[in-house]
């Protein structure tokens, strides 16, 4: 690989942090700790979030990370910080990582050396280690970040296996785009929710496949993922209707407009009657409420998916 190339290119990364400063203590260690350092690297932090605030300021008297900036940002919501982040980037390449996520010493390095291979590379992405309960999600899958005719969404980004390879979406604790293919894009500030904002980084990587770029993953760029608890309605592991439609919602925006003509319909069945196990269409559910989950919430999770559905087909650009 060229160094010369690797030194001319400029890095920024863009960690949005809300409440977490243990977490973001150890994100910031391991950006310190790269082989490659960034040279800018950005914290989107809300002003009324003065613990934070205060690690801030203490670290920038201290040691301090290299080329550190704090980016405030008033509005919640991940979508309003990554795109906080993006106006505040001036580099050629722009990262993302999460406050509760520690990237490999060879992180930025190995980001860089991809784009490098391929100019028709618009985004780069990787695995993220899970750490849930004190033990690592184990597994090893390589259909990663697709989404398929009929608009199934396949994830899979923590398990992935195999060779580096094309995908259609990218996970937003591991992923980096080139400053070109992502020029004057944004964020989609229609998504619900107040927190999470779940499928957000979907919808961002399918619009830079709309522009014509490639997005790559490869599982050998690896960052550890601590998953924290998070600051509004949507908690991982309960059942909260709100939360529930909010990514219900964004999903079926998002594939909405990402598909068109049949797809669209055949995605309209697909949900409605099949779905999978985070997100039921009837048959589903039916059986889930007969494998030991609770009937009423399998049942229920189905219904919401139904206005979600109708919800955003009625917002839906087609």
């Amino acid at each position: 690989m060229n160094t010369e190339l690797e030194a001319a290119l400029r890095v920024s990364v863009i960690v949005p942090t809300y409440r977490r400063q243990v977490d973001l203590a150890r994100c910031l260690a391991a950006l310190d700790e790269q082989f490659r350092p960034a040279d800018e690297v950005i914290v989107v932090a809300r002003p009324d979030d003065h613990a934070t605030q205060a690690f801030l300021q203490q670290r920038a008297r201290g040691r301090g990370t290299q080329g550190l900036q704090v980016a405030p940002v008033t509005r919640p919501g991940v979508v309003a910080a990554y795109n906080r982040g993006l106006d505040a980037a001036t580099c050629d390449i722009i990262c993302f990582t999460d406050d509760d996520a520690a990237p490999h010493p060879d992180w930025t390095q190995r980001l860089i050396e991809t784009f490098l291979s391929d100019p028709g590379i618009g985004g780069v992405g990787g695995r993220d280690i899970v750490h849930q309960n004190g033990m690592i999600l184990e597994g090893a899958r390589r259909n990663v970040g697709l989404v398929r005719w009929y608009g199934r969404p396949v994830g899979n980004h923590h398990i992935g296996c195999g060779k580096a390879r094309r995908v259609h979406v990218l996970k937003g604790v591991n992923m980096a785009f080139r400053r070109e293919a992502v020029e004057g894009l944004r964020f989609d500030e229609r998504l619900r929710g107040n927190g999470a904002q779940v499928h957000c980084e979907m919808e961002y990587s399918l619009d830079v496949l709309r522009r014509k770029w490639a997005l790559v993953y490869d599982p050998s760029i690896l960052v550890e993922h601590y998953p924290a608890p998070r600051s509004d309605e949507d908690q991982r592991f309960s059942f909260n209707h709100v939360a529930f439609y909010n990514a219900s919602f964004n999903l079926r925006l998002i594939i909405c407009e990402h598909l068109s003509g049949p797809g669209r319909w055949a995605f309209v069945a697909y949900s409605t009657l099949i779905g999978n196990r985070a997100d039921p269409g009837l048959a589903r559910a039916i059986t889930l409420a007969f494998s030991g989950v609770a009937p009423e919430i399998a049942l229920r999770k189905w219904w919401i998916g139904l206005r979600a559905m109708r919800g955003a087909w009625q917002e839906a650009r087609r």
